[in-house]
């Protein structure tokens, strides 16, 4: 899943994204206002973390620009202006959430989540297709209680698949929702790393789970192979 910090204060940037990043997230991040719109209107992200006083350009004016655009990612407000009157205009101009600082980072990666999930429609941190069953708060994979060993890619790759369960993904939609933007890429870097993928849970199950769509694709759907 791909995070988006729009955060002028460089601590606070920082930390954000470093727990982002050991959680799992690919996260881009700006301290400008006028950058951090550029990205959000320019990008793919499943949520974006916006501070309010910016420079250049103000996160509200971001916000506006962007729900007039009807980009609809999930918006998580992080601000020190804690007044009711602050947090309602945040909310009324389109915001999902509003954290005020200081905070818990455990707090905001949880509302991350929350949001996240949300956005795919996905009600619980368990998403289960068949047998196969992925925690999205531990990152653990299981089929029939037995856990898959995935490396951090793999795992970002199946849950991705995962909250879009049922709908062909297509390979650039998967790399821009995965992979960061100065990682070595190839033609086939994605078709390699899904190759992984059904290799691993394939020595733990005879059924089929991830389906390819010639020229569209991948898709995750659970299909009972009969031996």
């Amino acid at each position: 899943m791909r995070i988006l910090v729009i955060e002028d204060y460089v601590p606070l940037q920082k930390n954000i994204v470093e727990a982002l990043s050991e959680a799992g997230y690919v996260v881009d991040s700006t301290g400008t206002g006028d950058e951090g719109l550029w990205y959000a209107t320019n990008h793919a992200y499943d949520t974006i973390i916006l501070d309010i006083m910016l420079p250049e350009v103000d996160g509200l004016t971001i916000l506006q620009e962007l729900r007039k655009r009807a980009n609809n990612t999930p918006v998580i407000i992080i601000s020190a202006r804690d007044a009711v009157d602050d947090r309602i205009q945040g909310l009324d101009f389109g915001a999902d959430d509003y954290l005020v600082k200081p905070f818990a980072l455990n707090e905001l990666l949880a509302r991350v989540r929350s949001r996240t999930r949300q956005h795919y429609g996905v009600k619980s941190t368990n998403i289960e297709i068949g047998d196969l069953t992925i925690n999205t708060l531990t990152k653990r994979v299981l089929i029939n209680r037995l856990e898959v060993k995935l490396t951090s890619r793999e795992y970002s790759l199946l849950e991705y698949l995962a909250v879009r369960a049922g709908e062909v993904v297509s390979r650039q939609d998967i790399w821009d929702h995965v992979y960061q933007y100065y990682d070595d890429a190839s033609s086939n870097t994605v078709d390699v790393y899904v190759g992984y993928l059904r290799k691993k849970l394939k020595s733990l199950s005879p059924h089929r789970y991830i389906h390819t769509r010639r020229g569209q694709g991948y898709l995750l759907e659970y299909e009972e192979v009969v031996c």
